[in-house]
């Protein structure tokens, strides 16, 4: 059919229809029996050898055309395939074939264009413990156990719509059939999932949790509804494992106050209300300021800050991350090129970016537009951004690298695998997280530990930095660990581009004159 529609198919049907609608005038006249009877008058012209190599010559043409059409249309066929291929490969997941996030959004514009009348319930379902997997174990046993995942999915769902969206998180889109038990799925969700997974002979317990919202009763929009799923899923996230939340009025205010803050991160964004500040980072030793750590600061139309921790994971899932880091990044190498050429800027990449594999590439580009030494600056990488996909991480960290720029590694000892990130890749500097510093006074056992990670950068040949310095007590204990650079509010809390300046300015004119 698709050769039928192609134009070498029309002009082949036209032909058709001219010979047919010639063969019909020549019969009617009897246009054959005079043209025998004009060959034998003129025989000795030889019309008639003439006539016959004609008739050949057109059969061969026949023949050669009707092959060189199918040979099209296999051309055509093939072709179509390969788009179809295209198509799938773009709209499904490579790991467990299921649709992905692109797929689920192409089906959020069905509903938005109205092509969907059923009512849907719209569960939202995220691995517990499914970290420790990929870290205990390696990646090849986190595959499997989504792969396995997907196929007890599958069971409970045989003919509704299953996506991952990317990492351990599904969505389940269910017709509400009469007598449709939601609470009832949703435990069976929880249920099957918990169930020990194997792999390669190791037996691994996770568990799930889900939230479910319904449509079109929680919202006649199913990105909205998706939204209130959301909700539900971090309102039984937030009870522990293998729990089911269904949406309710209750969970209103947290959905829209999550729509509300996206909308008003897009504007800001746009407006650039979302700035760099920057904390010092100093010698323990000294006190002298040896570089800035700049940190996003976002103060909304009420004059309130809303918390990184809040808006940067918002970026992440609204795909906004990229654009907010490039603003910030360029604006923070801008002001750096004003400070002493000794003076260093460190700077955080979110874990989604880390999977981006040009980031190395954006990252180069905005400081040979500034005009920032690669070597003065200082790329922050946490070990939840590395198991994410290792892969990508070390071309990223490996292009870094090339290009002069250092990388720390970012709350070091929060992760499951911190010395397996340090054999597997290359860091030039080791960042205590504030956790281990703010108890390890009062616990023995964090003091400890605190102990054996700067021991650990000694015997690498690594930089320590701690974070969450607040007392001279704090300071005086790390530096007589060894521990050799340090910041937090007893050396200056986050400062805007103008107060480093005017810093810097005063440790300049007074050489004596040390922060902390």
């Amino acid at each position: 059919m698709s050769f039928l529609r192609s134009k070498a198919g029309i002009q082949a049907i036209l032909v058709a229809v001219l010979g047919l609608s010639l063969l019909f005038v020549f019969s009617s006249e009897n246009a054959s029996e005079r043209l025998m009877d004009f060959l034998d008058a003129h025989e000795h012209r030889q019309f008639d050898e003439i006539y016959l190599m004609v008739t050949i010559l057109g059969l061969f043409s026949f023949v050669y055309a009707v092959l060189r059409a199918w040979d099209l249309h296999r051309e055509i066929a093939r072709r179509d395939r390969a788009e179809r291929q295209v198509g799938w490969i773009a709209e499904h997941d490579g790991l467990t074939e299921l649709p992905n996030r692109r797929a689920f959004e192409e089906r959020i514009k069905a509903f938005a264009a109205g092509n969907t009348k059923d009512n849907i319930g719209v569960f939202v379902i995220d691995l517990d413990d499914f970290k420790k997997v990929n870290d205990l174990i390696g990646h090849h046993a986190g595959d499997a156990v989504l792969v396995e995942a997907t196929r007890r999915l599958k069971e409970i769902f045989p003919h509704e719509e299953i996506f991952r969206l990317g990492g351990d998180e599904f969505v389940v889109l269910t017709p509400l059939r009469q007598g449709v038990d939601m609470d009832a799925l949703g435990e069976r969700i929880t249920h099957r999932l918990a169930l020990p997974f194997e792999v390669d002979g190791i037996t691994v317990e996770i568990g799930a949790s889900a939230g479910y919202a319904l449509y079109p009763e929680h919202g006649d929009c199913m990105e909205y509804v998706l939204r209130c799923a959301d909700a539900a899923l971090y309102a039984a996230k937030a009870q522990g494992r293998n729990n089911v939340f269904a949406y309710d009025r209750t969970l209103r205010e947290r959905v829209l106050y999550r729509a509300r803050i996206e909308r008003e991160l897009r504007a800001a964004i746009k407006d650039n209300l979302i700035v760099p500040h920057y904390q010092p980072i100093v010698r323990l030793r000294t006190g002298e300021v040896i570089g800035f750590e700049a940190l996003a600061r976002w103060k909304d139309a009420s004059g309130q800050f809303v918390p990184p921790s809040e808006f940067i994971a918002i970026a992440e899932e609204s795909g906004l991350i990229v654009e907010l880091t490039e603003k910030l990044l360029r604006d923070a190498c801008s002001t750096a090129t004003g400070w002493p050429k000794s003076t260093t800027l460190s700077f955080n990449i979110s874990p989604g970016q880390l999977q981006d594999r040009l980031l190395g590439l954006r990252i180069t580009k905005i400081l040979h537009e500034s005009g920032l030494a690669p070597n003065r600056l200082e790329i922050e990488i946490t070990e939840t951004a590395l198991i994410r996909d290792m892969e990508a991480a070390a071309k990223i960290i490996h292009d870094l690298h090339d290009a002069g720029i250092k990388v720390a590694l970012d709350d070091f000892g929060t992760g499951y695998s911190s010395l397996a990130q340090l054999a597997n890749f290359s860091f030039d500097k080791i960042k205590i997280d504030r956790s281990f510093v703010s108890s390890f006074n009062e616990q023995r056992k964090q003091r400890k530990i605190v102990r054996a990670i700067i021991g650990l950068g000694l015997g690498l040949d690594l930089q320590t930095t701690a974070e969450g310095i607040e007392t001279a007590e704090q300071r005086a204990q790390l530096l007589g660990m060894g521990c050799t650079l340090g910041q937090g509010y007893l050396f200056g809390k986050a400062m805007s581009a103008s107060e480093t300046l005017q810093l810097l300015s005063d440790l300049e004119t007074s050489p004596r004159s040390r922060v902390g």
